[in-house]
């Protein structure tokens, strides 16, 4: 049987699950929140134009606004200074938009503390257990974030000192993107970077490192819980916006049950 039919077989009988990873976009969704004298981008708003009236009587349909990076999004390497002679997301190979994906839990710290951060031996703990970082594939940090998801504030988690969300240490973002064969990383978080990145050396070190090097992130993820540790296959669909610097996306892993 060609391999295509062998797929929707499974996929029609159950053997392999296609599991969202997106979250809902709406005017809802929480947005990144950069401190004076940067510029922030606008959230997502719908304007009707029509809906089955005068001024349309047999169809429905809204003009939209939105930021690049609002939602589930993704970032292409022009998105950073770093990466400014890189793609944009128009850009990037649709052959790469389909690729192999692992999830590393750190759930149970982040619940603990939410200012942790992964270190390089987190790492080498799971590949000892899981075996070694897919060449060509994504590596998909859980830390349960998404269950705040519905409320911004407890999204963000911020005070005086900033905002309080787990990620990835200098040293482990430095590593992962330049001496492992990962594609791109994702997470949970409003970015691909801890709450208190901004004053790490240097600031935003997953921006910086993983976009410097010609690498991908995917942010605001959802259901990472129901992926295996390995296995997964991952579909990430940016639109391909001529010049833009991301993108909000809708995020699919194919899993076999």
């Amino acid at each position: 049987m060609p391999v295509l039919d062998q797929l929707l077989a499974a996929l029609a009988g159950g053997s392999v699950e296609i599991v969202d990873l997106t979250a809902p976009l709406s005017d809802r969704t929480p947005i990144l929140r950069l401190p004076e004298p940067f510029a922030n981008t606008v959230p997502f708003s719908l304007r009707e134009i029509s809906r089955y009236d005068d001024r349309g009587p047999a169809w429905y349909w809204n003009d939209i606004t939105t930021g690049e990076h609002v939602g589930t999004h993704f970032d292409a390497p022009v998105h950073w200074a770093t990466g400014r002679d890189g793609e944009d997301v128009a850009q990037v190979p649709a052959g790469r938009l389909v690729a192999p994906a692992v999830v590393l839990d750190a759930s149970e710290h982040a619940a603990a503390d939410p200012d942790f951060l992964l270190e390089i031996e987190h790492v080498r703990a799971w590949e000892e257990a899981h075996g070694p970082l897919p060449d060509g594939g994504w590596l998909l940090y859980r830390t349960g974030w998404d269950a705040r998801s519905a409320d911004a504030e407890a999204f963000l988690n911020a005070d005086e000192n900033g905002s309080h969300a787990p990620g990835i240490s200098p040293e482990c973002a430095r590593w992962l993107a330049e001496e492992t064969p990962l594609l791109g990383l994702g997470v949970e978080t409003v970015g691909t970077d801890a709450g208190g990145a901004h004053a790490f050396d240097p600031p935003f070190p997953c921006h910086s490192y993983f976009l410097g090097a010609g690498k991908y992130g995917l942010t605001q993820l959802q259901n990472l819980s129901r992926l295996p540790a390995r296995g997964a296959v991952l579909v990430a669909a940016p639109l391909p916006i001529v010049g833009g610097s991301g993108s909000p996306a809708r995020v699919l892993a194919l899993v076999e049950r």
